[in-house]
């Protein structure tokens, strides 16, 4: 790849250590879902309060995203990613230890918080090493770790419960593996340049680096992601459940074993949207590839939830992931390229996090649906979302070839 070989090494350790961390976040959050049919059995409680559980791990991650990113803006990108890969393995791990489902609601609480604080880290990190022309590339990689790390969730929950017969709990134990990374980028990678550079430099007000002129902009932005987080939750929080369910529930009737491999292609279809967003997006333009993957995201999730054949879903899964999920690669270098070095990090785990409160309501909501009207009207209701959230992508600004401030 060019465009790798064109970043110097620190560049590239950055890219891997917040490629690591995001793929390591994925793998930690998602264990819930795909163990969430035996989680139901065990501690005995329904879909709506499934999808509470998620709502309030969701509203917390959007807490310490805000946190975070004052935080790495204070103290550095690389000491920010660090802490939050340490908290959700840590409480991960603690899931695995719940008899209730309060203590797993407390435990999802913790968990959210390193969760929510990964993406604004690391999305600053790789903004602020990579050239201009090669950014949206190099989020687009970072991004596309995240379907890796669903794939071995997924792979870990098939091999814990299937082959070893070991049971949920011992699938959040596994996640305290990720605590291991930290000690790599603890002493792999260092803060960028511009970030110390902003340091010395005068500061800049939050305020009107977020509003004033930006206030259209910075809503338009909080207001999109919010659509594309609800799509993204209200989704897949319950598609691996669809999966499970009996048809007598409105459910395709796969196995444990069976649904995970499902779920490990669809992710193969995700990573790919990943990736190619950011080299469709550098020739397309931002606005118009954004634009494209969602309301072609609304089309396939339609197609997806209307049928029941179970081969007609593995072809769909695949793609319906590729759009409903790409897009999400080009949101860091929109509001990289919109903000100032000083506040970056905040400004994203602002307008990020911020989004994330309003989409907490997703599982919730898709809970309560499944349960009066089944799984698939459901996952139907992510399709509305993606409509919206392409409204309001119109009104931010096309950032392509924009350099950093």
């Amino acid at each position: 790849m060019k465009w790798w070989r064109e970043a110097d090494s620190n560049a590239r350790r950055a890219l891997v250590a917040a490629s690591l961390g995001w793929m390591l976040d994925s793998f930690d959050i998602n264990l819930y879902a795909l163990v969430l049919p035996a989680l139901q059995k065990g501690l005995q409680f329904d879909s709506k309060v499934a999808g509470s559980i998620q709502s309030v791990t969701l509203l917390s991650a959007a807490v310490g995203g805000l946190i975070f990113g004052v935080l790495a803006d204070r103290w550095g990108r690389t000491k920010a990613l660090i802490l939050s890969v340490l908290i959700y393995s840590i409480f991960t791990a603690a899931c695995g230890f719940a008899t209730t489902a309060l203590h797993l609601a407390i435990f999802r609480i913790l968990l959210g918080l390193g969760m929510g604080g990964e993406w604004a880290s690391g999305a600053a990190l790789v903004s602020e090493t990579w050239p201009d022309r090669h950014r949206s590339k190099a989020l687009g990689f970072m991004q596309s770790s995240w379907a890796i790390g669903f794939m071995l969730a997924a792979g870990v929950n098939w091999f814990v419960q299937d082959v070893l017969g070991l049971g949920w709990r011992s699938v959040f134990f596994v996640g305290v593996l990720p605590a291991l990374v930290t000690l790599w980028i603890r002493r792999g990678v260092r803060e960028p340049e511009r970030w110390h550079a902003a340091r010395a430099s005068a500061p800049v007000r939050l305020r009107d680096a977020l509003f004033g002129k930006m206030s259209r902009i910075t809503i338009a932005l909080v207001l999109m992601n919010s659509c594309t987080l609800f799509a993204y939750w209200g989704f897949n929080t319950f598609m691996p459940s669809f999966l499970r369910a009996s048809p007598e529930s409105g459910g395709i009737g796969l196995s444990n074993a069976t649904m995970s491999a499902f779920v490990f292609v669809n992710n193969i279809g995700m990573w790919f949207g990943y990736v190619t967003f950011g080299l469709i997006s550098d020739t397309l333009g931002r606005r118009r590839t954004y634009v494209s993957y969602l309301v072609l995201a609304a089309i396939f999730v339609l197609l997806y939830t209307s049928t029941k054949n179970p081969w007609a879903l593995l072809a769909l899964g695949p793609i319906t992931s590729f759009f409903a999920t790409g897009h999400f690669s080009g949101f860091g270098a929109v509001t990289a390229e919109l903000y100032p070095t000083s506040i970056r990090a905040t400004a994203q785990g602002f307008t990020y996090n911020v989004g994330r409160i309003a989409s907490a309501a997703a599982p919730t909501i898709a809970g309560s649906v499944a349960v009066t009207n089944g799984y698939p009207a459901a996952l139907s209701l992510s399709a509305a979302a993606f409509i919206v959230a392409a409204f309001f992508w119109l009104i931010v600004p096309d950032t392509t070839g924009k350099g950093l401030q």
